[in-house]
């Protein structure tokens, strides 16, 4: 079993902002997530002073594309991302030409997606699913339980790796124990700590506590 990566997730509404949070942590991070929202305010720009920070470091474009997989994914590419993310109910089609165009494509499970679902994408190529509790769905109380472990150890029985994502905290990653999650991702449970450099080594830490 490997040692989960921590990715960090810039959920910012402005570029501004997400530079001065990355700057405090991309160092400590494994991976650098230009979050939905920052896609939506920054666009291409976003990637590219991501890319130029961190050379090194893995960069994900969170678009959640639905259409036009080949082109957003070629725009993703050209400005510096590695892997971008599709929605789990993108065709087929979309998905292959996103493939096309980045190193990776992650499948953002979403809504009601099914494991024949699951197994076309993996016939198709594509390897990557992030399953998480929507921000919306922890809002309205919903919290990490068994049924969420279930579905991340079927879908890892399946061959896929698995990151999850979704008002994680230091003391949730103990849950996932003796489960092989190929990457832990959070947002504001890094950014929006008292001192995010702290948070940040906290959840390596915790990681290589249980996973090491």
């Amino acid at each position: 079993m490997s040692l989960p990566n921590l990715q960090i997730a810039l959920d910012h509404s402005n570029l501004a902002s997400a530079l001065a949070d990355i700057v405090k942590v991309g160092e400590i991070v494994d991976i650098v997530e230009v979050g939905t929202i920052l896609c939506l305010q920054a666009g291409e720009e976003a990637i590219r002073c991501i890319r130029a920070l961190y050379p090194e470091k893995l960069v994900v474009a969170d678009t959640k594309c639905a259409d036009a997989g080949g082109t957003v994914a070629k725009n993703c590419a050209d400005a510096g991302a590695d892997w971008m993310t599709v929605i789990c109910c993108a065709t087929i089609p979309t998905m292959k030409a996103a493939a096309a165009e980045v190193k990776e494509v992650q499948v953002e499970l979403y809504g009601d997606w099914t494991y024949e679902q699951a197994q076309k994408w993996l016939d198709a190529g594509i390897s990557q699913a992030i399953y998480h509790q929507s921000r919306d769905a922890l809002l309205a109380g919903e919290t990490w339980g068994e049924k969420d472990l279930s579905k991340v150890k079927t879908l890892i029985d399946m061959g896929f790796r698995v990151s999850v994502t979704g008002g994680l905290d230091v003391e949730t990653l103990e849950l996932f124990k003796g489960v092989d999650v190929y990457t832990f991702i959070t947002g504001r449970g890094i950014t929006s700590a008292y001192d995010p450099q702290v948070a940040a080594q906290a959840f390596k830490d915790e990681i290589k506590c249980i996973w090491g």
